[in-house]
């Protein structure tokens, strides 16, 4: 296997603790769990669970190209609500936006979050070239 190797871009929020935005590690890509912050002034974008889940994902995928791939790579999602009532109205977003199939394999709960109401983090497949 390769080295593993750090995925960094300006156009997705910089982690606030001690991590990385995304890490290869030969085929697979880890992108840390994103929320939805705007990378320029890292503020929350949105009010409902819709906009933010859009936004989160916007995020999930300028990582993904900056690692050379795209949301068409995702293989596994791990979503986090602030609370599972939102599931319904995540779902009809995530599903707009994962829309070609198969879609990826997905975990989905609720979770203790601070300020936001959802934050996801995804594996992508991408075949050395």
């Amino acid at each position: 296997m390769e080295a593993e190797v750090e995925i960094r871009t300006d156009g997705a929020p910089r982690g606030t603790g001690a991590y990385s935005q995304a890490i290869r590690a030969g085929d697979m890509v880890f992108i840390s769990g994103q929320g939805p912050l705007d990378p320029g002034t890292l503020e929350v974008v949105g009010e409902t669970v819709q906009e933010q889940t859009e936004q989160t994902l916007r995020n999930l995928e300028v990582i993904a190209r900056a690692a050379g791939g795209s949301l068409d790579d995702v293989v596994k999602v791990s979503a986090f609500l602030s609370s599972i009532d939102l599931f319904p109205d995540f779902n009809a977003t995530y599903e707009r936006i994962f829309s070609s199939t198969p879609r990826p394999a997905r975990t989905t709960t609720g979770a203790e979050l601070r300020n936001i109401l959802v934050e996801i983090d995804a594996v992508l497949y991408l075949p050395s070239r």
